[in-house]
């Protein structure tokens, strides 16, 4: 599932390619896609003409803020991502027009969704899975909903305070302590936003600490390890493009680099690069895969 590194680094192709332009039709063959409205025909004719103001990311969600006080909301699920270029319907297929173009890559074929826009390019979306959700909202409607979700890690005002705060204490007016091991809720949007399977294994490696020691018993030196690598596996992830060892790929096609970066997610039995001893091993929590050293990460 794409997070953090890879929808930031949509939203800023996005930003170059789309932003000022309109849409002016909507192609899909999977109009499940579509949560609200549920109906294409009305989505159609509420975005037709609709100029793109703003492009941003809130969590793992990207947002398009259009004319007429209406917002575009993506979220790209598991297998989903955006691309941006031209292509022609074929033997029933969409073909990138550029025979040479990533756009043509094996993991670019399962075009959904196709924006059309007012400059003569497409807007696409690539999900082999098809679980991606696209909404329309009023703007204003949306923001609320979007305030639910937890701070983001790389605002310059995520502070030390700020992400001790949302990890340990529960909700105000409450003064209690969460209870839960750190991976997991690392994974809560609500507590902080856009960290899920991948980087919440890469940052507790880099911070050396088990992705089973729970919140409730991690010291002020581990919380600032976790705080730190947040923000430095996070901000790697972005700068490099995002990872794309499974079906991720930036809008002009191409992968991105952070797999070079992978310390520990997907490389079970791989011997880690710091210790150089123990092999990477695999547990599950709640249902979802940690990948850690047990040397260099301690209970």
């Amino acid at each position: 599932m794409p997070e953090l590194p890879e929808v930031q680094t949509t939203v800023n192709g996005l930003n170059k390619k789309v932003l000022s332009r309109a849409f002016v039709n909507v192609w899909s063959d999977w109009e499940k896609l579509l949560k609200k409205p549920a109906d294409f025909n009305s989505f159609k004719k509420q975005i037709k003409n609709k100029k793109i103001v703003k492009i941003y990311r809130r969590a793992k969600n990207i947002i398009f803020n259009l004319s007429g006080d209406l917002s575009l909301l993506i979220h790209l699920k598991m297998t989903g991502h955006l691309l941006v270029g031209k292509w022609k319907f074929e033997n029933k297929k969409w073909k990138a027009i550029d025979k040479k173009s990533p756009l043509n890559d094996s993991y670019n074929r399962f075009l959904h969704i196709i924006f059309f826009l007012d400059n003569g390019e497409m807007l696409a979306l690539s999900d082999a899975r098809k679980f991606a959700k696209i909404e329309l909202w009023q703007t204003k409607d949306l923001e609320k909903i979007l305030e639910k979700l937890g701070p983001e890690p790389l605002e310059n005002n995520f502070t030390f305070e700020k992400f001790k705060q949302a990890l340990l204490w529960q909700d105000p007016p409450s003064l209690k302590l969460r209870r839960g091991k750190v991976k997991q809720i690392l994974m809560i949007p609500e507590i902080i936003a856009g960290i899920g399977n991948i980087y919440s294994s890469e940052i507790l490696w880099h911070a050396k600490v088990m992705p089973e020691k729970l919140v409730q018993n991690l010291n002020d030196k581990e919380l600032k390890e976790i705080y730190n690598a947040t923000k430095k596996v996070l901000t790697l992830g972005v700068s490099l493009g995002g990872e794309s060892f499974s079906d991720y790929r930036k809008i002009d096609g191409t992968k991105g680099n952070f797999d070079d970066e992978r310390k520990v997610y997907k490389r079970e039995n791989e011997i880690c690069s710091c210790c150089k001893k123990s092999k990477i091993k695999r547990i599950k929590i709640a249902g979802r895969s940690a990948f850690f050293c047990p040397t260099c990460q301690k209970l």
